[in-house]
């Protein structure tokens, strides 16, 4: 059996858990979560803990249990806490800015950029350079942040572009004369 699925989520005060059949659904503070667990993974609530286990002793079944386990922890944390990127903006003349349902991004192209927010997701921009993204789903969350540093990745010489907070950038050496 998977190492992850071995050990049970305990269930925070304040948090609403409910597991029908192969569904789990998770309800906090900060919104609700569900998800559908595959046939292979066995899911028991008993005294606020979620014990998760493979239906038998296959491979995938383990691997599948830990995976479920995972996600479903992430759903609980998403729901308590939630997540949340920050990206930085490097270079002169690089601004983020939100406006209504629209992140208007100038990063050195003719045009501005405009990135749709999605519904589930907040965006805010504390100051011209850094942009915070916030969710309940960390999936969501990190696919959204990925997605907007897409528009101007980080470039080797200088340095300039959209790069994670914690993002460490290696500076190439310029060609020698």
């Amino acid at each position: 059996m998977s190492r992850v699925a071995k050990s049970p989520i305990s269930i925070p005060q304040g948090l609403e858990v409910q597991v029908m059949g192969h569904n789990v659904e998770v309800k906090g503070k900060q919104g609700t979560a569900a998800y559908a667990c595959p046939a292979l993974v066995d899911v028991k609530l008993t005294d606020n803990l979620l014990n998760f286990a493979p239906r038998n002793n296959s491979k995938t079944a383990s691997a599948l249990a830990g995976t479920t386990r995972a996600l479903v922890n992430n759903m609980v944390q998403g729901v308590m806490q939630g997540f949340e990127k920050k990206l930085s903006l490097v270079g002169v003349g690089y601004r983020a800015q939100v406006e209504d349902k629209l992140l208007n991004l100038t990063l050195g192209y003719s045009h501005p950029v405009k990135f749709k927010i999605p519904d589930d997701i907040t965006i805010e921009t504390p100051n011209q350079t850094n942009i915070i993204v916030k969710g309940i789903n960390k999936q969501r969350v990190g696919q959204i942040a990925a997605n907007i540093r897409a528009y101007r990745k980080p470039e080797p010489y200088k340095g300039k572009g959209v790069r994670y907070a914690d993002e460490v950038v290696l500076i190439k050496e310029a060609k020698k004369k």
